[in-house]
């Protein structure tokens, strides 16, 4: 089984909601170990949110913030692999533009070739181009690499037909349809991320990181928290 694991920048962050909290990134970094020796193959991708939120700026171009937001998820994803190094895992990070010797550059051979000697691969630098975010990265590469399923490690247990953070009524979905996300604009993912994980039969599962030992309870059978089925 191939599966692409979306981590947000902000839930690196812990409770101080900006840079690293490294004891969370560790403990993601041993589920990963546990899932990749039982023989998963898991490629990464990483949001910027915990250092960078350049769309809620009106004094910088668009396309100036997002490349900000591009490097900041080169940034987290050199700290990531790292720890996940420390643990005994090998990784290696893939980007769609050159950054020197810090990166190599993405193919799906090259992808294919990291994983099939056991490697975690991390997809920095979102698509290479302004204008689409971390969550269409992120299906793209799902596309591009062949992989079985999604996982959303979110702040939030799944997916709702409201906030629930605000509505004390809003109804959780064990699972939904990627068709009724975008008819009722659930907001899984971006409106362009749905519809190419629409168009592309992408599985997506959304559940909470901070849950104790989410990431493989998720995968072996103790999920708790929404999929969106293709």
């Amino acid at each position: 089984m191939r599966i692409l694991l979306k981590l947000s920048g902000e839930a690196l962050s812990g409770d101080k909601k900006t840079g690293f909290d490294e004891e969370t990134v560790r403990k993601v970094a041993l589920q990963v170990k546990e899932i990749l020796d039982k023989g998963t193959e898991v490629g990464i991708v990483i949001g910027g949110g915990n250092f960078w939120r350049g769309r809620s700026s009106e004094n910088i171009d668009r396309t100036k913030a997002d490349q900000i937001g591009m490097l900041a998820t080169i940034m987290n994803c050199i700290y990531v692999s790292e720890i996940f190094r420390s643990v005994g895992m090998k990784t290696n990070i893939l980007t769609p533009f050159e950054v020197g010797s810090f990166t190599k550059l993405f193919s799906k051979d090259r992808a294919n070739k990291y994983f099939a000697k056991g490697q975690v691969v991390f997809f920095a630098g979102g698509t290479g181009h302004p204008y689409f975010s971390t969550d269409t990265g992120v299906v793209l590469r799902a596309i591009e690499v062949d992989a079985d399923v999604i996982l959303l490690a979110k702040a939030i247990d799944g997916v709702y037909d409201a906030d629930p953070r605000t509505n004390p009524d809003a109804k959780k979905y064990d699972e939904v349809s990627i068709d009724e996300v975008i008819a009722k604009n659930l907001q899984v993912v971006d409106m362009t991320a749905s519809i190419l994980a629409r168009d592309n039969k992408v599985p997506m599962w959304v559940f909470p990181l901070e849950e104790e030992n989410s990431i493989v309870n998720t995968l072996y059978g103790k999920f708790n928290g929404t999929k969106v089925t293709v």
